[in-house]
């Protein structure tokens, strides 16, 4: 499995909010670091196909991003993940299982499966309006995890989670790439110390910078610091 990205640039007016991305990535966890700005949402709405790309292209395995083959293997969870306060838990994701195609039988089984997973199973009939942010992350989390993506798009998935659910979220984050590409977008950098086989840093819409955490020697904080300032080659 690989994901293709070639020369993938996106312009408003006068703005290059990215810049001519090159990538191929295979099944792991790519963590996504820069500044405000530097072009790392508007990145990954390309990838989900929310946002068309000025240029370039995107493949999954030879389907492109605007093809229901592609569609179907995505999970995504946007940084403002939107949700239907008056719905239970489990109503929400009985909801989305529905829009994507499955049976109630099989929707069960897999709402259940996922609510139990982000620790949601005792909250699952209450109304989304009486959760914390931490449990409407969850929930988040939760949706996208649906039909088992074989790519996962993450934009800032541990925000509102406390240090004990950022621990059980990296877990689950290392079992899910055994065989699918996660791309994890984060301003904490231990998240993607943790959990990351390989860092990307994005700065003014171009990857400035792609290695393997094997690669890098010193602690992730500082070189990143060092990539934003182009000490680094």
């Amino acid at each position: 499995m690989e994901l293709r990205v070639d020369r993938l640039t996106k312009q408003y007016k006068n703005k290059i909010a990215v810049d001519r991305v090159s990538m191929r990535l295979t099944p792991g966890i790519y963590g996504l670091l820069g500044a405000n700005g530097a072009g790392k949402t508007t990145l990954m709405r390309m990838l989900c196909g929310i946002l068309t790309p000025t240029g370039g292209s995107i493949t999954l395995d030879g389907a492109d991003v605007s093809q229901e083959e592609y569609r179907a293997v995505l999970g995504y969870l946007p940084q403002d993940f939107g949700y239907y306060p008056g719905f239970s838990g489990w109503d929400f994701l009985m909801y989305l299982a529905a829009l994507k195609g499955f049976d109630k039988k099989r929707a069960r089984v897999r709402c259940q499966e996922l609510l139990e997973m982000v620790s949601l199973s005792e909250m699952a009939k209450k109304k989304i309006k009486t959760y914390s942010g931490g449990m409407k992350q969850r929930l988040g989390i939760a949706q996208a995890l649906l039909n088992r993506p074989k790519l996962l798009v993450l934009d800032e998935p541990t925000a509102g989670l406390d240090p004990k659910e950022r621990i059980r979220f990296r877990n689950l984050t290392k079992q899910l790439a055994k065989d699918s590409i996660v791309l994890l977008s984060t301003h904490i950098v231990s998240d993607v110390e943790q959990t990351a086989n390989t860092i990307l840093v994005m700065k003014e819409g171009q990857m400035v910078f792609q290695k393997s955490r094997e690669e890098i020697s010193e602690a992730l904080e500082q070189l990143y610091m060092k990539v934003s300032e182009e000490i680094v080659e």
